[in-house]
């Protein structure tokens, strides 16, 4: 197989051979009634108007708040996540057969966030470096360069919050039905190194119904 192909079966693929997790906890963060309290999202970026890629247009509904003290997966970071998408932490067990599926770039899985109990078939998967501080861009570059089928990628400095950010928007032409598909990641620094948010989907229509979770995470996030 593969590794481009492989990277789309990565969650069921960590999740059974490479990785140990924990499920989310209980009493992460506030999950919101019925109705939920909708966290503003602004307009595209440049980088997804180049890459025709701008999403619903709606808002999504915060859920919990990803990692603070005591949330299922420990982060130099903290966002906000869409009800219902539902934390793993994630181990990658060195020297196995298929722990290259969980290092990327400079950065190494440290946390998957489910949209299946959402009604969405993806990941917003976080990476995270080993050495304090770094440069964003470069460890979003060396990302997107270790994905052997990405294409027209499209840089945007922004920020995440309030903390300084390098967004990037690529497409992924991968062995599965379908084509090309947009992809979508976000990278700061932290003292405990480089961080990045990335969303992927199965495909086009499911990269787009994910992207308000995306972008709340962005909006959202503080450094822990």
């Amino acid at each position: 197989m593969r590794r481009g192909a492989g990277r789309a079966l990565a969650g069921v693929v960590l999740a059974a051979a490479v990785l140990a997790g924990c499920s989310s906890s209980a009493d992460e963060g506030d999950e919101g009634d019925d109705h939920g309290a909708r966290t503003s999202s602004s307009s595209s970026s440049d980088a997804t108007a180049k890459n025709g890629d701008r999403g619903t247009g709606r808002p999504a509904v915060k859920g919990l708040t990803l990692g603070g003290p005591g949330s299922s997966c420990a982060l130099p970071v903290t966002f906000d996540l869409a009800k219902d998408w539902k934390p793993q932490a994630v181990e990658v067990e060195p020297g196995s057969e298929l722990a290259e599926l969980g290092e990327q770039g400079t950065v190494t899985l440290v946390c998957e966030i489910d949209a299946k109990p959402a009604g969405n078939l993806g990941y917003l998967r976080v990476w995270a470096g080993k050495e304090g501080g770094g440069d964003p861009r470069a460890a979003l570059e060396a990302f997107v360069a270790d994905e052997p089928n990405a294409a027209k990628a499209a840089y945007t400095e922004t920020e995440a919050g309030s903390v300084a950010a390098v967004e990037v928007a690529y497409t992924v032409d991968g062995d599965l039905p379908g084509g090309s598909k947009p992809e979508r990641a976000f990278a700061v620094a932290t003292p405990e190194g480089p961080v990045v948010v990335h969303l992927g989907g199965m495909d086009e229509e499911e990269h787009r119904q994910m992207l308000p979770a995306y972008e709340l995470a962005r909006e959202s996030l503080k450094l822990g």
